[in-house]
């Protein structure tokens, strides 16, 4: 009876347990179909959303890309327009005027023959003067003025009438007696705030040098010397060759210069050391390169040019070369002077970790060139601000004290010749353009030549 009881339990509790568990799986699998269905569900919802941003989004793409080469298209129209204009006025003499009715453009054919009267004027000069004088290149100073006012004309500021009458009474004493100008300077560094003119006199300079029959030395970019090509540490000298820089700094020596430096004799006949050329090693049998008796500065010029091996020793013995000349004035001018007073683009291993940033006076050739305590040579030098080198002490190595000078922007005599410069340009109509309206264009930019050029269009 007992056995039968016990049995009759365990087998009602059997079949409770099957019909649970039934029931249990059939809520499982029911829930596993809704969450299905939910999930797919949501995920082509995700998808129709995505597809319909993306495609929004891609419409404004397409939207802004058609825009912006609408704006291209109509500002390219506009300046063709302008130029078109600019061509017709240029036979009306009678657009030539500055402020108070004075002429715009001066008259005098050569920077040499300028006056303090031909200040605040205007002078035109041909892009083909312009490469043949100064085939190193154009200051970007310069570049910029010429493509947006659509004309290759520059101001003649005072500030490069004192510079270029400093040099020509260094070579000619007879011109000091009876001067109240400043004291005479040979070496002389431009500083001043960014964008006043400093590369852009130091080029007119260079021409000026040139048209008056003088040996120039001509760097328009000083930080080329100290970026780029390939360097090798020199045993002999402990200082570092940079032969790809060496070779070019010759070639660009060379290209105005080759009339004067086949008449000049090389004074110095002691041998040139040869050093690590570029990607070729050390020379193999030889360590020196002889100058005969008869060799000229051109010869020695186109022995570093092509000889990578003496590219280096070359540039630093032509500076020699350079201050015993004796038969026509030498001038070394240098833009972009300040990036020689700080660290170089090149590294030296120190550990398997770590280097140390080389300084441009451990290079050969900014070390050759660099100083100015010649005392008879005659050289200056320009900061440029956009080398972004910082803000350097006064007192500077090897630069007199006395050197440094610091050149202004426009006065508002420049500002007022300036804004009619534009005008006549057609970079701002003639509606738009008062006295009110230019002077407050001057004090907004406090005489920055770049930022009045870009301001002036915005008269209204």
């Amino acid at each position: 009876m007992l056995l039968r009881t016990l049995r009759r339990a365990t087998t009602t509790a059997a079949v409770a347990a099957a019909a649970a568990s039934s029931t249990l799986t059939k809520q499982h699998h029911s829930h596993l179909s809704i969450s299905r269905s939910f999930s797919s569900n949501t995920t082509k919802a995700n998808l129709t959303k995505a597809k319909r941003s993306k495609s929004k989004s891609d419409g404004k793409d397409r939207a802004e890309e058609l825009q912006v080469t609408d704006t291209e298209f109509f500002v390219k129209q506009d300046e063709e327009l302008r130029r078109q204009q600019l061509a017709q006025d240029e036979n009306n003499p009678a657009l030539d005027v500055g402020p108070n009715g004075r002429p715009l453009f001066t008259s005098t054919s050569s920077i040499s023959l300028l006056t303090k009267k031909d200040a605040s004027t205007y002078m035109k000069f041909s892009m083909e003067e312009l490469n043949k004088v100064l085939p190193e290149g154009l200051p970007m100073g310069m570049v910029k003025e010429f493509e947006e006012s659509s004309r290759s004309a520059m101001l003649i500021r005072q500030s490069f009438l004192d510079l270029r009458d400093n040099f020509r009474r260094a070579v000619d004493p007879s011109l000091v007696v009876g001067s109240k100008g400043s004291k005479v300077r040979k070496q002389i560094v431009l500083d001043g705030p960014v964008s006043c003119g400093k590369s852009i006199a130091l080029a007119m300079l260079v021409h000026w040098a040139r048209e008056e029959g003088w040996l120039v030395l001509y760097v328009p970019s000083g930080r080329e010397w100290t970026h780029g090509g390939l360097f090798y540490k020199n045993p002999q000298t402990c200082l570092w060759d940079t032969p790809v820089q060496a070779a070019n700094i010759l070639q660009d020596f060379s290209k105005y210069n080759v009339s004067l430096l086949k008449k000049l004799k090389c004074n110095t006949l002691d041998p040139i050391p040869l050093g690590e050329g570029a990607g070729v090693g050390w020379p193999k049998g030889i360590d020196k390169m002889p100058i005969s008796e008869d060799s000229t500065l051109y010869d020695l010029v186109q022995a570093g040019i092509n000889n990578t091996h003496a590219a280096v020793g070359v540039v630093v013995r032509l500076r020699k070369e350079l201050s015993d000349v004796k038969d026509v004035p030498v001038l070394i001018a240098i833009d972009q002077y300040n990036s020689w007073f700080t660290f170089s683009e090149y590294e030296e291993p120190v550990t398997v970790r770590a280097c140390r940033p080389v300084h441009a006076r451990e290079l050969a050739t900014v070390n050759a060139f660099r100083s100015m305590l010649h005392e008879n040579d005659m050289m200056v030098g320009a900061f440029s601000h956009s080398t972004a080198v910082g803000k350097l002490r006064q007192e500077l190595p090897d630069v007199p004290t006395d050197a440094r000078i610091n050149f202004p922007r426009y006065n508002l005599d420049e500002a007022d010749s300036v804004c009619h410069y534009y005008l006549r340009q057609r970079l701002v109509s003639h509606d738009a353009f008062s006295e009110e309206n230019w002077k407050k264009i001057y004090y907004l930019s406090n005489g920055n030549g770049t930022e009045m050029r870009y301001l002036v269009p915005f008269m209204r």
